[in-house]
Protein backbone atom coordinates (compact mmCIF):
# COMPACT_ATOMS: atom_id res chain seq x y z
CA UNK A 1 0.00 0.00 0.00
CA UNK A 2 1.32 3.06 -1.04
CA UNK A 3 2.18 5.40 1.69
CA UNK A 4 0.05 8.69 2.32
CA UNK A 5 2.92 10.93 2.53
CA UNK A 6 3.83 10.54 -1.36
CA UNK A 7 0.88 12.34 -2.49
CA UNK A 8 2.11 15.13 -0.71
CA UNK A 9 5.95 15.29 -1.65
CA UNK A 10 4.72 14.49 -5.30
CA UNK A 11 3.53 18.61 -5.37
CA UNK A 12 7.08 19.50 -3.23
CA UNK A 13 8.62 22.62 -5.78
CA UNK A 14 11.10 25.16 -4.60
CA UNK A 15 8.91 27.46 -3.02
CA UNK A 16 6.72 24.85 -1.05
CA UNK A 17 9.07 25.74 2.04
CA UNK A 18 8.97 27.37 4.56
CA UNK A 19 5.64 28.54 4.01
CA UNK A 20 3.48 25.68 3.11
CA UNK A 21 5.81 22.16 3.62
CA UNK A 22 8.72 21.65 5.92
CA UNK A 23 10.01 18.45 6.43
CA UNK A 24 13.45 19.29 8.37
CA UNK A 25 13.50 21.43 11.61
CA UNK A 26 15.11 20.80 15.15
CA UNK A 27 13.65 21.33 18.90
CA UNK A 28 15.74 21.00 22.29
CA UNK A 29 14.93 16.85 22.00
CA UNK A 30 18.17 17.11 19.85
CA UNK A 31 20.00 20.02 19.07
CA UNK A 32 17.22 22.60 18.49
CA UNK A 33 16.50 26.54 20.24
CA UNK A 34 12.54 26.02 20.18
CA UNK A 35 10.32 23.86 22.66
CA UNK A 36 8.40 21.47 20.98
CA UNK A 37 5.18 23.24 21.83
CA UNK A 38 7.02 26.30 20.63
CA UNK A 39 7.97 25.13 17.45
CA UNK A 40 4.19 23.71 16.42
CA UNK A 41 2.52 27.04 17.86
CA UNK A 42 4.53 28.83 14.78
CA UNK A 43 4.09 26.26 12.08
CA UNK A 44 0.60 26.94 13.30
CA UNK A 45 0.41 30.61 13.05
CA UNK A 46 2.80 30.45 10.10
CA UNK A 47 -0.04 28.52 8.32
CA UNK A 48 1.94 25.59 7.25
CA UNK A 49 0.21 22.52 5.70
CA UNK A 50 2.41 19.79 6.50
CA UNK A 51 5.48 18.95 8.23
CA UNK A 52 7.78 16.75 10.51
CA UNK A 53 10.19 17.33 13.09
CA UNK A 54 13.56 15.61 12.51
CA UNK A 55 15.37 16.09 15.87
CA UNK A 56 18.41 13.81 16.00
CA UNK A 57 18.38 10.54 16.96
CA UNK A 58 14.93 11.11 18.90
CA UNK A 59 11.16 11.46 17.78
CA UNK A 60 10.30 12.41 21.63
CA UNK A 61 8.66 16.24 20.30
CA UNK A 62 6.67 14.12 18.23
CA UNK A 63 3.79 13.30 20.82
CA UNK A 64 3.44 16.50 22.65
CA UNK A 65 2.93 18.47 19.00
CA UNK A 66 0.64 15.83 17.89
CA UNK A 67 -1.75 16.07 21.04
CA UNK A 68 -1.64 19.90 21.05
CA UNK A 69 -2.80 20.22 17.81
CA UNK A 70 -5.75 17.49 18.66
CA UNK A 71 -6.82 20.34 21.35
CA UNK A 72 -6.38 23.17 18.39
CA UNK A 73 -8.41 20.88 16.14
CA UNK A 74 -11.24 19.97 18.86
CA UNK A 75 -11.55 23.95 19.06
CA UNK A 76 -12.63 24.40 15.27
CA UNK A 77 -9.09 25.55 14.00
CA UNK A 78 -7.13 24.73 10.94
CA UNK A 79 -3.89 23.25 11.71
CA UNK A 80 -1.13 21.27 9.84
CA UNK A 81 -0.75 17.76 9.53
CA UNK A 82 1.96 16.69 11.69
CA UNK A 83 3.81 13.33 10.35
CA UNK A 84 6.31 11.72 12.37
CA UNK A 85 10.00 12.38 12.20
CA UNK A 86 13.50 11.95 13.40
CA UNK A 87 17.19 12.18 11.56
CA UNK A 88 19.83 9.48 11.91
CA UNK A 89 23.52 9.09 11.08
CA UNK A 90 24.73 6.17 8.83
CA UNK A 91 27.29 5.36 6.67
CA UNK A 92 26.77 5.64 2.69
CA UNK A 93 29.18 4.90 0.63
CA UNK A 94 31.69 4.86 3.44
CA UNK A 95 30.69 8.35 3.82
CA UNK A 96 28.88 9.99 6.83
CA UNK A 97 25.04 11.07 5.84
CA UNK A 98 21.75 11.74 7.68
CA UNK A 99 18.79 9.72 6.99
CA UNK A 100 15.44 11.45 7.28
CA UNK A 101 12.67 8.62 8.85
CA UNK A 102 9.50 10.35 8.16
CA UNK A 103 5.69 9.42 8.58
CA UNK A 104 6.50 6.34 10.48
CA UNK A 105 4.76 4.74 13.22
CA UNK A 106 5.70 6.04 16.56
CA UNK A 107 7.04 3.91 19.23
CA UNK A 108 7.92 1.23 16.62
CA UNK A 109 10.15 -1.26 17.99
CA UNK A 110 12.26 -0.94 14.60
CA UNK A 111 13.25 2.17 15.05
CA UNK A 112 13.86 2.05 18.63
CA UNK A 113 17.50 2.11 18.76
CA UNK A 114 17.80 4.99 16.54
CA UNK A 115 16.11 6.58 18.86
CA UNK A 116 17.99 6.96 21.93
CA UNK A 117 19.68 10.27 21.35
CA UNK A 118 22.94 9.05 19.94
CA UNK A 119 24.12 7.49 16.61
CA UNK A 120 24.18 3.70 16.84
CA UNK A 121 27.62 1.88 15.62
CA UNK A 122 27.82 -1.13 13.98
CA UNK A 123 25.92 -3.10 11.25
CA UNK A 124 23.05 -0.92 12.37
CA UNK A 125 25.04 2.42 11.09
CA UNK A 126 24.88 1.16 7.64
CA UNK A 127 22.46 2.57 5.34
CA UNK A 128 21.20 -0.12 4.32
CA UNK A 129 20.43 -1.19 8.05
CA UNK A 130 18.40 2.08 8.20
CA UNK A 131 16.66 2.16 5.55
CA UNK A 132 14.89 -1.39 6.81
CA UNK A 133 14.07 -0.48 10.00
CA UNK A 134 12.42 3.16 8.88
CA UNK A 135 10.42 0.88 6.56
CA UNK A 136 9.61 -1.86 8.87
CA UNK A 137 8.71 1.25 10.68
CA UNK A 138 6.30 2.10 7.92
CA UNK A 139 8.16 5.29 6.99
CA UNK A 140 9.77 6.72 4.38
CA UNK A 141 13.90 7.14 4.19
CA UNK A 142 14.81 10.35 2.73
CA UNK A 143 18.85 11.21 1.70
CA UNK A 144 18.95 14.42 3.76
CA UNK A 145 20.67 17.53 2.20
CA UNK A 146 22.98 15.67 -0.60
CA UNK A 147 25.21 18.11 -1.01
CA UNK A 148 26.69 18.88 2.02
CA UNK A 149 29.04 15.55 2.59
CA UNK A 150 32.64 14.57 1.11
CA UNK A 151 31.42 12.76 -1.55
CA UNK A 152 29.30 14.25 -4.35
CA UNK A 153 25.36 14.66 -4.86
CA UNK A 154 25.62 12.47 -8.09
CA UNK A 155 27.50 9.36 -5.88
CA UNK A 156 25.60 9.55 -3.17
CA UNK A 157 21.78 9.62 -4.40
CA UNK A 158 23.33 6.63 -7.61
CA UNK A 159 23.65 4.59 -4.51
CA UNK A 160 20.57 5.89 -1.94
CA UNK A 161 18.32 4.71 -4.92
CA UNK A 162 20.13 1.18 -5.69
CA UNK A 163 19.48 0.75 -1.80
CA UNK A 164 15.99 1.82 -1.69
CA UNK A 165 15.95 5.45 -0.44
CA UNK A 166 12.59 6.48 -1.21
CA UNK A 167 13.74 10.06 -2.01
CA UNK A 168 16.27 12.84 -1.25
CA UNK A 169 16.37 16.71 0.07
CA UNK A 170 15.85 18.38 -2.92
CA UNK A 171 15.38 22.10 -1.44
CA UNK A 172 17.17 22.98 0.87
CA UNK A 173 19.28 26.20 2.04
CA UNK A 174 22.93 25.62 1.43
CA UNK A 175 23.94 28.94 2.50
CA UNK A 176 22.41 29.11 5.33
CA UNK A 177 20.84 32.15 5.32
CA UNK A 178 18.90 34.36 7.80
CA UNK A 179 15.61 34.15 5.58
CA UNK A 180 15.27 30.29 4.03
CA UNK A 181 16.17 30.24 0.24
CA UNK A 182 17.33 27.29 -1.22
CA UNK A 183 20.73 27.24 -3.39
CA UNK A 184 19.07 27.27 -7.15
CA UNK A 185 21.43 25.66 -8.91
CA UNK A 186 22.65 22.68 -6.56
CA UNK A 187 18.94 22.50 -5.67
CA UNK A 188 17.79 22.46 -9.13
CA UNK A 189 20.42 19.76 -9.66
CA UNK A 190 19.58 17.25 -6.93
CA UNK A 191 16.27 17.71 -7.96
CA UNK A 192 16.91 16.60 -11.59
CA UNK A 193 18.97 13.35 -10.49
CA UNK A 194 15.78 12.56 -7.87
CA UNK A 195 13.38 13.02 -11.03
CA UNK A 196 15.17 11.09 -13.18
CA UNK A 197 15.48 8.14 -10.89
CA UNK A 198 11.63 8.04 -9.85
CA UNK A 199 12.95 9.28 -6.01
CA UNK A 200 10.47 11.62 -4.04
CA UNK A 201 11.69 15.33 -3.46
CA UNK A 202 11.36 16.89 0.02
CA UNK A 203 12.56 20.30 1.70
CA UNK A 204 12.83 21.83 4.93
CA UNK A 205 14.78 24.65 6.84
CA UNK A 206 17.03 22.23 8.93
CA UNK A 207 16.16 25.16 11.29
CA UNK A 208 18.06 24.82 14.67
CA UNK A 209 17.32 28.67 15.96
CA UNK A 210 14.28 30.01 17.11
CA UNK A 211 12.17 31.16 13.90
CA UNK A 212 11.01 28.09 11.69
CA UNK A 213 11.76 30.32 8.76
CA UNK A 214 15.18 30.23 8.65
CA UNK A 215 18.42 27.43 9.82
Amino acid sequence: MSHPLRSVLADVVPDSCPGTLNFHCHTICSDGSLEPLELIRQASERGLSHLAVTDHHSARAFQPMADWLDVQRDAGAVVPTLWSGMEISSLLKGCLVHILALGFEPGHAALEPYNRGDAVVGEALRADSVVKAIHDAGGLAVLAHPARYRLSHELLIDEAARLGFDGGEAWYDYDMQTVWAPSPMICEAIDQQLTKLGLLRTCGTDSHGIDLGGR
